[in-house]
């Protein structure tokens, strides 16, 4: 990871001094770096890691911070991780043409070593998150969304970008497309109890995490919720729904469906379904022989259920 974070000063470095100086910032405000751990274990797992590999982990990075960077925009987003975002900062016009930047720098350098297969998966993380944005900003307006349409919504959302960090990972040491798909599999199920672990913090499940009933003020449908409304009576869930589409502003009303989610088994639910999705990844990881990138892999597995944050 040290390693990795030089190399991935060097590929975002401008000749322009402001890009060059939003760069840094940028860097210097990292998060937890998950994505690149999950490509580097990946990649072990698989074989030797590779200047390939780390050259992936920063397409992902790239590509990633870029659509992070257009969300806050969308947002109107003055934070990021407990940091000023860069339109808080430098203004949306700036925040836009950096995400573009940091796009363009993740295509040319897997372009310019020819390194096509670890686009091909990144690239297609891209496309499904933001269909998968799209899908829920959809389905919010007319809060609609059943359990089968939740699980394609954090699929694309979410999972799609764990999945291809580990795609990567094996992708990078040469290994064979069957591996690839097994590894890809791996993350996609690891990004769903990832997902639903988030969306638990939104009813206190934690004391710390993002504030307590975020979720429901911006009137997204979480797996806790589509579960309780899904048990309640005809009433109930017409009062609930009521709530989240006309005083989700309120923080007594909001207090309400957090109880209402509570009393329902809302939790719990959601809980067994993201202990089910780490089981079935720690299967798929069961099948490479035992090393100590397998263990530490299967370490940050736990890791992104047990986090408080």
């Amino acid at each position: 990871m040290k390693a990795f974070e030089h190399k991935f000063r060097q590929f975002m470095k401008s000749d322009v001094m402001l890009l060059d100086q939003i760069m840094n910032y940028i860097v210097r405000r990292k998060g937890k770096q998950l994505r690149p751990m999950f490509v580097f274990l990946s990649a072990g797992v698989c074989g030797s890691i590779t200047e390939s590999t780390y050259r992936g982990a920063a397409l992902i990075e790239l590509l990633h911070t870029a659509t992070l960077v257009h969300d806050d925009v969308v947002d109107d987003s003055n934070y990021r991780r407990g940091f000023f975002s860069v339109n808080a900062l430098w203004k949306n016009k700036i925040a836009v043409l950096v995400g573009d930047y940091l796009l363009s720098r993740g295509l040319l350098l897997s372009v310019d070593h020819q390194e096509f297969d670890l686009l091909k998966i990144v690239s297609t993380a891209v496309r499904e998150l933001s269909e998968g944005e799209l899908l829920q900003i959809e389905k919010a307006r007319r809060l609609d969304i059943n359990e089968e349409v939740y699980y394609q919504i954090i699929r694309q959302k979410t999972a799609s970008l764990i999945a291809s960090c580990c795609a990567v990972g094996a992708s990078s040491v040469g290994t064979g497309a069957e591996v690839v798909k097994r590894m890809h599999a791996f993350g996609e199920k690891v990004g769903m109890a990832f997902q639903i672990k988030d969306d638990l913090f939104d009813y206190g499940e934690d004391e710390i995490g993002k504030p307590l009933g975020i979720d429901i003020k911006e009137k997204k449908m979480t797996l806790p919720l589509i579960y309780a409304l899904n048990k309640a009576p005809w009433l109930q869930k017409r009062n609930i729904i009521n709530i989240i589409r006309n005083e989700s502003h309120k923080p007594r009303k909001v207090t309400e469906v957090i109880n209402f989610v509570k009393e329902s088994g809302g939790l719990s639910y959601a809980q067994e379904v993201m202990q089910r999705y780490v089981e079935e990844a720690s299967v798929l990881l069961s099948e490479f022989p035992d090393s100590a990138h397998r263990r530490s892999l299967e370490q940050l597995v736990q890791f992104t259920i047990q986090r408080s944050k």
